[in-house]
């Protein structure tokens, strides 16, 4: 088995995946992880949408003008969403879900990758948010932080090298 640091060291943000179907036990565990991520006064303000159909993953795709073309080709996107009313930092705890399923989604040996909703833009007249919200009749209580795209890798990438970490950011006791 492998340790959590050996999962952090060869997790990559994968935009290449093979058209192989996600197992639905493999859904469910990663749907569970993030059911099970901390959150502020156990508020759980975020709730996720699991789409595999590939003509609302083509429509999603379009959520940005770059970075986020990839997840037409993804065989499962998680949209992750946060209910802004029950938690003034939900922005936070939804991030933490988010890398969560990450985690697991790399621990099953998929491959995933997070493209940023928030505070993004589709063009000048739409925001992404509002695009995303409006292909899933998302409430509008409902803030889109993102959506995770997750699949079987289709490309390698080479494990971090710990030589190469910035160890300079890293201080004791102070800032130094």
């Amino acid at each position: 088995m492998n340790s959590f640091f050996d999962l952090l060291k060869t997790r990559h943000s994968i935009r290449k995946y093979l058209s192989k179907a996600i197992e639905p036990e493999k859904i469910a565990q990663i749907t569970n992880a993030a059911l099970m991520s901390p959150a502020s006064k156990r508020s759980n303000p975020w709730e996720f949408i699991v789409v595999q159909d590939k003509e609302m993953l083509q429509k999603l795709s379009d959520c940005r003008p770059h970075e986020s073309q990839f997840l037409a080709k993804s065989p499962l996107g998680i949209v992750v969403i946060a209910d802004a009313t029950k938690s003034d930092i939900w922005i936070e705890d939804a991030s933490i879900t988010a890398i969560i399923m990450q985690l697991q989604a790399q621990d099953l040996g998929l491959g995933s990758c997070w493209i940023q909703v928030y505070h993004r833009e589709k063009d000048k007249h739409i925001t992404s948010e509002s695009y995303v919200r409006q292909l899933l009749g998302i409430p509008e209580q409902f803030a889109v932080l993102c959506i995770i795209s997750i699949g079987y890798p289709d490309e390698e990438k080479k494990a971090h090298e710990i030589h190469k970490l910035a160890v300079d950011k890293i201080h004791s006791d102070k800032f130094n």
